[in-house]
């Protein structure tokens, strides 16, 4: 077991070596796609107004464990950021300013998304990961505005590891999709499919058929045996194109169906990533043509050289990476009870749209020495879409509690006790108690260790759906 461990950490440092190159030109493609969707993402963002919405409005914010610290900048600092994000995803897409362009991006996109976990969303977590791995490869070495400006800069092939990196990562997030669909809500009673599809009947052609119940089992067990089988199909050079294909196929299906904002686009660009050097640089050759600039001399090859030192960080760091990366989507198996109930371990796990979760929760303060008792208008805090997302995940309860614990001790109250009362429905069955509404929640810490204060899931049969 020991030298079959050494064998494959052996493989794994020569592939991230220097040793196997290959052409730049998929880092070219990556980088143009990446950029350019992500600036027309975050000029949607801007255009929608979800700037004041979610960080300029709210008196609240529901912060991620460990960066209590980040804060929103106000209103012209969080438009600042916004604009700054959409200007270094353009210095992206040129390669121009490379590095500084991408690390901006990644610092100004990431500080956004951690403000506040209601607005968490698989596909924002993706962004982050993926403009994290964008800094260590050599996306401006070819065909970028740092070349022009810099033409010592320029290689014509790169170190195998740059692109599989990301081929790695769309893998693990397609086949974890699919790992989380089995499950018996999703197989065996086609849930929440069997609620959100008949919402689409008004789709022309379609719709009709979105009515009908085996249509959510059709497109659950697609769904399942698509993400996991599309990984291998696309690694396939022989079938990489039929692979490409269903991704867009999937894609296109589901930004038809549900609104999930830019998560198909991103996963449609991205997922070029696998096609052949050639298909790259005719994509490349293409946009020569089109400025004007097309050249009959052959380039000489130039291949990228790494230091040693540099070498050495890089499997170190990427090996870690990949490591946390296949544990996070796992570490649900470390917590006792119903993933879905608990959602312990669910964020960062590619568990895509698989429930449908509702809740009521009503907070009480007492006052431990009067025992007068205030009954909380979470309006009086929280935005509508704040208290909906509060309601349903845990972590969200806590925090909020001690939010309200601390609002009464500013306003007198010397030893208040926080507790509440939730109902919860989850994929439409019938709505049941979700914290232990004795517990003072002002006792309980946040952590990653298991919430005993809330209930045990008691499944009962979903209700049917018309």
């Amino acid at each position: 077991m020991t030298v079959i461990k050494q064998n494959l950490f052996k493989r794994w440092t020569d592939y991230l070596s220097i040793a196997v190159q290959v052409s730049a030109a998929p880092l070219v493609t990556l980088r143009i796609a990446f950029g350019a969707i992500m600036f027309i993402s975050t000029l949607r963002f801007i255009a929608k107004g979800w700037i004041s919405t979610y960080y300029i409005k709210p008196i609240f914010h529901f912060t991620y464990y460990g960066f209590d610290w980040i804060r929103p900048l106000g209103s012209t600092g969080m438009f600042g950021l916004f604009y700054l994000m959409a200007i270094a995803a353009l210095f992206v897409m040129a390669g121009l300013f490379y590095r500084a362009a991408i690390v901006t991006f990644f610092i100004c996109f990431t500080y956004a998304e951690l403000i506040d976990k209601t607005t968490y969303l698989n596909h924002y977590y993706f962004v982050s990961i993926i403009s994290f791995l964008m800094i260590w490869v050599p996306a401006h070495r070819y065909f970028s505005g740092d070349v022009w400006r810099k033409p010592t800069l320029k290689v014509t092939t790169v170190p195998a590891w740059s692109i599989l990196i990301f081929k790695l990562q769309l893998f693990i997030v397609y086949f974890f999709a699919g790992l989380s669909k089995i499950n018996y809500d999703w197989l065996i009673d086609a849930m929440p499919l069997r609620i959100w599809l008949p919402d689409n009947s008004h789709l022309p052609w379609i719709g009709l058929f979105l009515k009908e119940e085996w249509i959510a089992y059709v497109f659950s067990w697609a769904g399942l045996i698509f993400d996991l089988c599309i990984g291998f199909i696309l690694f396939n050079k022989k079938t990489v194109y039929f692979g490409y294909f269903l991704v867009v196929v999937f894609h296109t299906l589901t930004a038809l169906f549900f609104p999930i904002g830019m998560f198909p686009y991103i996963m449609m660009s991205i997922t070029v990533i696998f096609f052949s050097d050639a298909f790259h640089e005719g994509i490349i050759k293409t946009l020569r043509k089109l400025a004007g600039k097309e050249s009959t001399v052959v380039e000489q090859n130039i291949p990228l050289n790494i230091a040693p030192a540099r070498k050495k960080f890089l499997v170190v760091l990427l090996s870690v990476y990949f490591i946390l990366q296949l544990f996070l989507p796992l570490r649900y198996l470390l917590y006792p009870g119903h993933l879905f109930w608990t959602e312990e371990g669910f964020r960062y796990s590619w568990r895509v749209m698989l429930m449908e979760k509702a809740g009521m929760t009503l907070f009480h303060v007492m006052d431990k020495e009067t025992k007068q008792t205030v009954n909380i208008a979470n309006s009086n805090y929280l935005t509508p879409f704040q208290e909906k997302m509060m309601s349903t995940q845990p972590d969200m309860i806590l925090q909020y509690a001690h939010f309200l614990g601390e609002i009464y001790r500013t306003q007198g109250m010397k030893n208040p006790v926080v507790t509440a009362e939730s109902y919860v429905t989850l994929n439409r069955r019938g709505s049941e108690p979700f914290v232990d509404s004795n517990t003072n929640l002002l006792k309980e810490t946040e952590g990653f260790q298991h919430k005993t204060w809330v209930l045990p899931f008691l499944p009962t049969k979903s209700v049917k759906c018309d």
